[in-house]
């Protein structure tokens, strides 16, 4: 349905990612990253600084949860200036939000925030069978994110204020049908166009470069070859799963355990019931409600007569419009759950099935109840269930074990820095080591060598000048590492002997680009002065912004640019490492007619483009309203991860 959306994801996830995306804790780099560590202030939004610490702390805490949700994930990216820029940015967006939330007094209420988190899925699974939360592992889980409960909390009421701010604007936008007819006409438009490509391959194919030619390729561009920084390393890590497995879980506890809780291990009790309801309301005169009860009484008194008669009773005299044509059944249900608990507790204080309640008062009426079934509480037996006991009670222990430990662990690799065998016989850990590990994270690096937090103590001047242990970390998920570099090899140049292969490769795209370039220009400037020269061109093809045809997105749109009173006209586009291509646009097409269903998904799209084109105007005006300044300046290259963000203030 939203083609449009999946094409371009580009663009609306650049917009998303400054101003959408919710972000209930913000969770380098070089010499940018030196460059600001003399500055404390790096931003300020409404007479307030962002430092340089909360700007690293939250870059930090951005990369080491996205790290954890994707161990493959390329450590360079994460930690490219760009994207460290990224993260002030939204620092500072959020600063702004919260600034026009707190001005406008938009508080979220706690029933709100309770609302909220009854939504996350990751919450509701601490849930218990009872429906109350696991504080204990509500703590834990906020833990291993360095959050307390009411930190967490408090972030999420911020976010839910600060989406108020923008929300109104973004899910309000609107556009007439006459609007949109004329953008998305625009941005359906076809022309047909015969396409030239240049492919570098065809000309690098031609090309025997000398080894002097590269030679001089590879002084020109040193930088390239250059061997990044490492070093040998050693570590230990303590986790919970290590700490499980040396847990000892007898017999007895086992059994001890099952029998206390063997109540929420099966089915609980099943109860059906049906019931007649003369209606009263709680707000009803007293003659009503008294009349109402005496003629529930008048029931109850044939009943105890005639028990088998209750279905029919119901139907003929209940009021429960949902129940009576059934005979008042009111199906099966446990205890105080999904029922009224006036008619559960009249239901359960029932011995036997048929019997039936005296008249129960509720704040609809009165009600006389009948015991329809009985669905006795279902307990696996406890060796169906010894697999699963002993696991819950192993992780039970081991995390109780497990911050006695961790204090051992701190202790010990901080007490004894210059090695870490002491450690490692002391709780029995195995010493891991690691080779050609640099600052960051080697491509598909998994674990704590993912962990840029670990790396940048690694290579922290205490540890990589004198040979001691790191500090214990925090990895996450139950985990502390403690490392130390063995041996330190600092960046190099590779030997051209080494590099000749990457050296010819480079030199064949960079030429062979080159070449297509001016084979394209050149092809391009002829066609255009001597248009009769451009023959056997290739079949005509119908490009549009939706339908690109596989064409480059640059090609695609200096073809719909062309100006369509001087048709048949050429293009040319620079296509960089994919060459050069030359188009010769011909005509206008029609775009396909549309039915009506596309013709409302085109409104829907577009009034979404245009909600969030007020939004990021409305953000921009709220910059500048609060006095956002970026201090630090954007780095040159952004990342492709941050392309379609729209740009802070400086």
């Amino acid at each position: 349905m939203f083609e449009f959306i999946r094409r371009h994801t580009k663009l609306i996830m650049g917009v998303l990612f400054l101003l959408i995306i919710p972000s209930f804790v913000l969770f380098g780099v070089g010499d940018y990253t030196r460059f600001n560590e003399g500055a404390s202030k790096v931003a300020t939004v409404d007479g307030h600084a962002i430092t340089q610490m909360e700007w690293d702390n939250a870059h930090r805490m951005e990369t080491d949860r996205l790290r954890a949700s994707n161990p493959s994930l390329d450590g360079s990216l994460l930690d490219s200036p760009a994207l460290k820029y990224a993260t002030l940015e939204r620092l500072v967006r959020d600063r702004v939000l919260i600034a026009a939330a707190n001005h406008g007094h938009l508080i979220a209420t706690d029933a709100r925030l309770a609302a909220e988190l009854q939504q996350d899925p990751t919450i509701s699974a601490l849930r218990r069978a009872d429906g109350t939360l696991d504080m204990d592992r509500y703590r834990q889980l906020l833990a291993q994110q360095g959050l307390t409960p009411e930190g967490f909390e408090a972030n999420v009421r911020h976010d839910l204020s600060s989406r108020q701010v923008l929300g109104g604007v973004v899910e309000t936008g609107f556009a007439s049908q006459a609007q949109a007819d004329v953008a998305m006409n625009a941005f359906l438009e076809r022309r047909e166009a015969r396409v030239v490509r240049f492919a570098p391959a065809e000309f690098a194919a031609k090309l025997n470069p000398t080894d002097a030619e590269l030679e001089a390729f590879y002084k020109t561009h040193a930088a390239r070859y250059q061997a990044p920084e490492s070093a040998r390393i050693e570590y230990v890590v303590l986790d919970l799963d290590g700490v499980k497995k040396a847990v000892n879980v007898s017999e007895q506890d086992l059994r001890t355990y099952y029998e206390q809780n063997a109540a929420t291990f099966g089915t609980p009790e099943e109860r059906r019931a049906s019931h007649i309801l003369i209606v009263a309301p709680k707000d009803a005169p007293a003659a009503e409600r008294e009349k109402a009860r005496a003629t529930a009484t008048e029931l109850l008194a044939q009943l105890r007569q005639a028990p088998g008669s209750f279905a029919d009773v119901a139907r003929k005299s209940s009021q429960d419009d949902t129940s009576a044509a059934s005979g008042g059944d009111l199906g099966s249900f446990q205890r105080d759950k999904g029922i009224d608990p006036v008619i559960s507790q009249a239901t359960y204080a029932l011995a036997k099935q048929g019997d039936i309640s005296d008249v129960v008062e509720s704040d609809f009426g009165y009600h006389i109840v009948q015991l329809t079934g009985v669905k006795a509480a279902a307990v696996p037996p406890f060796e169906t269930m010894r697999a699963q006991l002993e696991e819950q009670l192993r992780t039970q222990e081991a995390q109780k074990h497990f911050s006695e430990l961790a204090e051992e662990f701190r202790n010990a690799v901080y007490e004894q820095s210059d090695s870490l065998q002491p450690v490692a016989d002391k709780l029995k850990l195995q010493i891991h080591t690691a080779d050609n590990v640099t600052r960051t994270p080697a491509a598909g690096a998994t674990g704590v060598l993912a962990n840029q937090r670990f790396l940048d103590a690694l290579f922290s001047a205490d540890a990589l000048d004198k040979k001691r242990n790191t500090e214990a970390l925090d990895a996450g998920g139950n985990q502390l590492v403690s490392g130390r570099i063995v041996s330190h090899s600092a960046a190099h140049a590779r030997p051209f002997t080494e590099v000749r292969d990457e050296v010819r490769a480079a030199f064949l795209s960079q030429r062979g680009a080159e070449q297509a370039r001016q084979e394209g220009q050149a092809r391009l400037k002829a066609w255009t002065e001597q248009p009769a020269t451009a023959t056997s061109l290739p079949a005509p093809v119908a490009l549009s912004r939706d339908e690109a045809q596989g064409q480059p997105a640059a090609l695609v749109e200096a073809v719909l640019r062309a100006d369509p009173a001087k048709l048949p006209t050429f293009v040319g586009v620079d296509l960089g490492a994919d060459g050069y291509a030359v188009a010769r646009v011909d005509k206008v097409l029609p775009h396909a007619e549309q039915t009506a269903e596309l013709a409302s998904q085109s409104r829907l799209r577009y009034e979404q483009l245009w909600g969030m084109a007020e939004a990021l105007s409305y953000y921009e005006s709220l910059k500048a309203r609060y006095k956002a300044q970026i201090l630090v300046p954007r780095p040159e290259a952004p990342s492709a991860l941050t392309m379609g963000a729209a740009p802070a203030s400086r």
